[in-house]
């Protein structure tokens, strides 16, 4: 398939360029130029007007919740999802299997409509859980990544006794790994040091809640006297989730240790926990990708998000932050999770991509397409969304 006369965010830095030529062969991304002519018989789409850009990722969900919208929106943090005691764990453990699946299917088609073609989801309830998403979503063109857990926590007691993981429970973990992509772990506060360490183990895709409250903060430093994200990192992650309250210091680590992080601003506005610190993780030599977070609290919407986390994090900080930043975390950065095959527009990586209607009445005129992107553009602007080299939603 060739592309022609498309306007193209191109490469990691997201380069603009117009006019571009671009070849799909399967379901990679073949050469992209200016000159490309078509092959006998291959079919050709004329994109004037259009925008190419990739697929967004969006680097952590909870999928599973999405039968709670909005349920106990005056609830603070710990009641809501604490994962052993809050009410989103009962609600999941007795609502019927086939009324989660449906609801399930719902936000993975409402995410392919918002551009979205890959999703990080943390996956409770053991191998049942996984299946469950597996299951729901196999004939919908979308991409899950999904990190399980057991359902083993330790307590207080345990934790400052240093308790190792049972191991009956290390089999259990052993088994949910040969069904899912990783391990998407609690955070530190539900385990010892011992079992961190173990987890650190698994051979798969690692990561963890850290420093998502100012109380999870306080927990830590009252139980082991170090900071959360100094005990996340025992469990080797490949990122960390939130980092609302990771201190400049805590940063330096894990950007000196080269581990990501997934920041979800709209989530925690929405609890009240406050914002992450983007301008600080990005002076520290971060990589930072996005992500909406639970489907109870939140829309399954990376455009929001973007245009969300742009300008609270100016208003708050009063400091000017690019937009191409912004829209990077939502692909380019968040490739960086992922093994950098998906999320770039760039030769030999999957076609995962999103053409956007520059003409629009909420775009034109275009003067700035990485701020156009990040704070206008929305489902309604998507003409089409192309998975693996195939079009999927929408019409060119």
């Amino acid at each position: 398939m060739l592309i022609k006369n498309v306007s193209l965010l191109y490469g990691r830095e997201l380069e603009y360029i117009q006019n571009a030529h671009v070849r799909i062969t399967g379901k990679y991304i073949g050469p992209i130029g200016t000159k490309l002519s078509p092959h006998k018989d291959e079919q050709v789409l004329d994109c004037e007007g259009l925008l190419m850009m990739p697929g967004l990722i969006n680097s952590h969900t909870h999928i599973g919740d999405s039968i709670a919208k909005d349920i106990g929106i005056d609830s603070d943090v710990e009641e809501k999802i604490h994962p052993v005691s809050g009410f989103k764990q009962k609600i999941l453990k007795n609502s019927n299997k086939s009324h989660l699946a449906s609801f399930i299917k719902n936000s993975c088609i409402s995410m392919i409509r918002k551009g979205i073609t890959t999703f990080i989801d943390f996956r409770e309830g053991g191998i049942e859980g996984i299946n469950l998403l597996k299951n729901t979503i196999s004939d919908i063109p979308i991409r899950p990544i999904i990190l399980g857990r057991i359902e083993y926590y330790q307590d207080s007691k345990s934790i400052k006794n240093n308790t190792s993981i049972p191991e009956a429970r290390k089999l259990d973990l052993k088994n949910l790994l040969t069904n899912c992509d990783g391990l998407g772990i609690s955070g530190p506060n539900e385990f010892s040091n011992s079992a961190l360490r173990y987890f650190a183990t698994t051979r798969k895709i690692r990561a963890i809640h850290s420093a998502e409250t100012e109380e999870s903060k306080k927990i830590s430093q009252k139980i082991c006297e170090k900071t959360e994200t100094q005990r996340a990192l025992l469990s080797k992650p490949n990122f960390l989730v939130h980092m609302t309250y990771a201190s400049k210091k805590d940063l330096a680590i894990v950007s000196k240790n080269k581990i990501n992080i997934v920041i979800c601003p709209r989530a925690n506005g929405s609890l009240a926990e406050g914002i992450p610190d983007v301008n600080l993780m990005l002076d520290t030599g971060c990589n930072v990708a996005i992500g909406t977070d639970n489907v109870m609290i939140n829309s399954p919407d990376m455009f929001r998000e973007m245009d969300y986390l742009w300008k609270v994090s100016m208003g708050i900080k009063k400091k000017r932050l690019m937009p191409k930043n912004i829209l990077q975390m939502a692909t380019t950065n968040a490739s960086n999770l992922l093994g950098s095959k998906i999320g770039i527009i760039q030769n030999n990586k999957i076609a995962d991509c999103i053409f956007i209607e520059k003409h629009s009445i909420d775009l034109e005129p275009m003067h700035n397409p990485h701020a156009s992107i990040v704070q206008r553009a929305s489902e309604n602007t998507i003409k089409a969304v192309m998975y693996e080299g195939k079009l999927v939603h929408g019409k060119i």
